[in-house]
């Protein structure tokens, strides 16, 4: 399977994100914000975290203008797989791939720290190798990571059982503790947390690992 990560201006997870599918045994290539088109054969996309941009007007508003964002779009609308991590999870919101926003932390402090996460549901290839409920160990490292969805949208979150992660213990005042969504189709995932930083038991934990496994075998099954 390949997986293509893409960078833009103040990117500073795509390392990283590139690391943690290679562990799971992805085919990694790394694309420049100003190519229009994504590597041939690639299954999934990631949308790494940073300050794309400096976060300037919003956070993720210019990269969901860039280039390559057609491409991801166009991928995304034939059924492609894509993961947003942090300010990627922000650039999805901002191209329409995923419902509601990120607003600024209610305690209006950068948060950099390790959370508990429950995983919400299986019912995807990102979470089906994980048990529901699963408590799950992974950092945080965000300013605007306050999801909020209007009523409507919640329900249908809630409904369509596309909440894929919540906070044990919500940092940032999240509506209904959720740190991570699904697409409706379910092949499109976006999540505040950086399970890219917890592949490796050497660096804190490993519990962000069983993501890429999941998507692996979750996308050769499909």
């Amino acid at each position: 399977m390949k997986a293509a990560v893409v960078t833009f201006p103040g990117s500073n997870c795509d390392r990283d994100l590139a690391e943690g599918f290679a562990r799971a045994g992805f085919d990694v290539a790394r694309v420049w914000h100003k190519e229009t088109e994504l590597p041939a054969g690639t299954d999934v996309v990631g949308v790494p975290g940073g300050f794309s941009f400096g976060d300037y007007l919003r956070c993720g508003a210019i990269a969901a203008q860039s280039p390559i964002a057609r491409a991801i779009a166009v991928h995304a609308g034939r059924g492609g797989y894509v993961l947003g991590i942090c300010n990627g999870f922000q650039v999805l919101t901002e191209m329409r791939l995923l419902p509601g926003a990120l607003m600024r932390n209610a305690g209006l402090k950068f948060l950099c720290k390790t959370v508990t996460l429950k995983v919400a549901t299986t019912d995807s290839a990102f979470t089906s190798a994980y048990a529901r409920g699963q408590a799950i160990d992974i950092p945080i490292a965000h300013h605007d990571g306050n999801y909020t969805v209007d009523a409507e949208g919640l329900a249908r979150l809630k409904g369509e059982d596309r909440i894929a992660f919540t906070y044990v213990q919500n940092p940032n005042g999240a509506m209904a503790d959720i740190a991570g969504v699904l697409s409706d189709n379910r092949r499109v995932l976006g999540m505040m947390p950086h399970p890219e930083r917890a592949v490796d038991p050497a660096t804190g934990g490993s519990d962000g690992l069983g993501l890429f496994r999941s998507l692996l075998g979750g996308m050769a099954l499909a």
